[in-house]
């Protein structure tokens, strides 16, 4: 092999050791692509080759999951962890896995069908700090504030891109391994960052991964998707992914998923659900239609999805997640708990025509209970609808009162609910004073 390997190894142990800072902890960006594998395998080796005794200082293998990666992906990566997490432990290794995700106020399902952000575009990329950058600076600011500093190990190469090397170059320390990092105590590390692609394939092409296994998994994925992987992306200087790497499969603000269709064009067919429904959000993104004619701060122009819009995209995805079960059951594309986080949403938007479990039953054909008090509501809408002595308009408006206090004893923070309260009603005789004209 031409690469030096031993080199690069050395470094590492001497950096792990020699450290003027032997307490901070290393956190080591995993995506589960070509060259954060490459990394961890390289750190790995190195510290395996440090006797345990000294083996003092934590290393945190990170993988950030958005929660609407490219499923594929997300089983491969998955496994990768599980193994990495057990050989680990039996090998007496100091590495420990961690997967960060995105809030469920932060979420793309409850930003997109729940407050009704339209999808995204290069102008209005509103996903990438709320998926990526927020849950991972989010453990980085956790470790620094534990142990007052914190050194990050990426597999950034120089090679990669002109863009990615003037980055690297702009943060390097003169004369030192490590370079800054725009979060404060934290400092990044890239090992690999003078090592050309090439190299890379023939490193994993040789050498399997100390936690089991080989590396052919990952070179057939590379192939069939005909790209590459998406970074981990902790900051604002670290780009998103390319017209050809794996992310997010609802992304809208490529032309196309090139890895999406290759997987496909391989056999991966049960996956064209997922094509269809990002063609739909793209096709309908500026649809006049589908959208609001004011926008959150109050100016007129388009904004968020209106109620059919965020209706419609629901029931389009749970379409395609029971059409992508009947051949990977364990795919899912949308959690019960965004589910609720979707409904609240509505009610705390006065969006009251839809309901979300009435969508999942049409769908499912199935009686999805939201919360435990369902059941009990259902048999007080009836009474309910008894006292209004068959008002449809009385009905319909204590209801909705009663599903706004209802959105605002789920959430931890209660404000606004007699504003809510309080709009609602006003719309009410506002509307029911143009009836009686």
């Amino acid at each position: 092999m031409s690469l030096n390997i031993k080199f690069l190894e050395d470094e590492i142990i001497d950096q792990y050791l020699y450290d003027e800072n032997t307490t901070r902890p290393w956190i080591i960006g995993f995506s589960g692509g070509k060259d954060s594998t490459m990394l961890l395998q390289l750190v790995w080796s190195a510290i395996k080759k440090i006797p345990s005794e000294l083996r003092n200082r934590d290393v945190f293998v990170v993988c950030n999951d958005t929660l609407v990666e490219n499923p594929k992906i997300v089983q491969f990566i998955n496994q990768t962890l599980k193994s990495i997490q057990r050989e680990a432990t039996v090998q007496g290794m100091p590495i420990q896995v961690h997967q960060t995700t995105p809030r469920l106020e932060d979420t793309f399902w409850v930003n997109l069908i729940g407050k009704g952000y339209p999808a995204p575009n290069n102008l209005f990329r509103w996903c990438t700090e709320r998926l990526k950058i927020t849950p991972t600076t989010r453990f980085i600011l956790d470790k620094v504030s534990e142990k007052g500093e914190a050194i990050i190990l990426l597999g950034t190469r120089s090679d990669e891109s002109a863009t990615r090397s003037r980055s690297m170059k702009k943060h390097e320390i003169y004369g030192q391994r490590l370079r800054k990092h725009i979060l404060a105590n934290a400092f990044v590390y890239a090992p690999i960052k003078d090592v050309i692609t090439d190299e890379v394939w023939q490193y994993l092409l040789q050498v399997n991964p100390p936690w089991g296994g080989t590396n052919r998994d990952l070179v057939t994925l590379y192939r069939n998707a005909s790209g590459g992987d998406c970074p981990l992306v902790i900051d604002v200087t670290t780009p998103s992914c390319g017209t050809s790497r794996f992310g997010c499969w609802v992304c809208t603000v490529v032309k196309q998923d090139k890895s999406m269709a290759g997987l496909i064009e391989t056999g991966e067919d049960w996956m064209e659900p997922l094509v269809d429904f990002r063609d739909t959000l793209v096709e309908t993104r500026d649809n006049p239609d589908f959208r609001q004619g004011i926008r959150k701060n109050g100016a007129e122009g388009p904004g968020p999805y209106n109620e059919y819009a965020r209706a419609l995209y629901l029931e389009k995805l749970l379409e395609a997640q029971k059409s992508i079960n009947q051949v990977e059951p364990d795919v899912q594309l949308i959690t019960h708990q965004e589910l609720v986080a979707i409904q609240i949403t509505w009610y705390r938007d006065s969006l009251f025509k839809y309901k979300v479990s009435d969508i999942y039953n049409k769908v499912y054909k199935s009686e999805m209970v939201m919360s435990k008090h369902d059941e009990k509501f259902r048999k007080e809408e009836e009474l309910l609808k008894k006292s209004c002595n068959d008002s449809n308009n009385d009905f319909d408006l204590v209801q909705e009162l009663l599903a706004l206090q209802k959105s605002k004893s789920l959430m931890v923070r209660k404000r606004g609910l007699q504003d809510d309260i309080e709009k609602r009603i006003q719309d009410y005789l506002g509307t029911e004073k143009k009836q009686a004209k």
